[in-house]
């Protein structure tokens, strides 16, 4: 019933967890789950992972924030992308937060290898046919902007994708659905102050949104500050389904139909 969009099951926190964590999802109606890639270093174990489960695909990709890694080719990409269960490009983007503090005093000037890595992975993208997987962070108006110049327009030639984890205005929302993209909330739909972004899940088109978890971050309400699993997709849901006044079972149904439309995948 419920498909987990975005989660890093490859990540420390979940060492030696796989038959834990798959049990929780069986227990929680959770079928599939996309496992996501943010380094070149980290792609053979996400593949693997993908690979060795019929419920579980990889994306291949260098994260926005990720430096001092792998800097991905136009062929890196399109290479890895023909592995067995890789449906996707990405997680891809722009991360612009708190720049100053976190990156030594640089400005947004000096992150042009950030836009040069994005437009790298939107190429593979589109000379594949997979979608991407979109991370934009305080980045907002360069990411459309870089979308757009790079044809992403949601014509004939788009690859598509989803602006993952959405934390922008409902302005960004409604710009992206226009390019074509689907969005996709996480468990921050579920926390306190997050009344903004409910609006933006109010109004997003059903058959354009998608659920995941980010995990092992963002853990919903109630396992906030706890580490997150595909298991708790279903509160996300949850919420989604309370603003829409429907049964969960319409959210987890009409997100899963979506992700199949969106990857290309069949249900196992």
């Amino acid at each position: 019933m419920f498909t987990d969009s975005h989660c890093h099951l490859t990540f420390p926190e979940f060492a030696d967890q796989m038959p834990q964590v798959r049990a929780a999802m069986a227990a929680a109606r959770v079928d599939r789950a996309l496992c996501i890639c943010t380094t070149l270093e980290e792609f053979d174990d996400v593949q693997a992972l993908a690979a060795g489960y019929d419920n579980f695909w990889a994306s291949v990709g260098v994260h926005p924030d990720s430096e001092d890694v792998l800097e991905p080719t136009l062929d890196d990409l399109v290479r890895r992308s023909a592995l067995p269960k890789v449906i996707a490009i990405g997680e891809t983007g722009l991360d612009y937060y708190q720049m100053e503090e976190r990156k030594g005093g640089r400005s947004i000037a000096d992150l042009e290898w950030q836009r040069d890595r994005f437009r790298v992975h939107i190429r593979a993208a589109q000379q594949t046919r997979k979608p991407l997987v979109i991370h934009t962070r305080e980045a907002s108006a360069d990411t459309l902007a870089i979308l757009k110049e790079e044809g992403e327009d949601g014509g004939p030639g788009s690859a598509g994708g989803v602006f993952h984890c959405f934390t922008e205005t409902a302005e960004v929302a409604r710009a992206a659905l226009d390019l074509g993209f689907y969005i996709s909330f996480s468990g921050i739909l579920t926390f306190k102050k997050a009344q903004d972004l409910r609006d933006v899940a109010a109004f997003v088109p059903l058959d354009r949104m998608l659920i995941e978890t980010d995990s092992p971050y963002l853990a919903p309400v109630p396992y906030r500050g706890k580490t997150n699993s595909p298991a708790y997709v279903p509160f996300v849901a949850q919420q989604i389904a309370e603003l829409r006044s429907v049964p969960v079972e319409t959210i987890g149904n009409a997100t899963s139909d979506n992700f199949d439309r969106l990857f290309a995948v069949a249900k196992s």
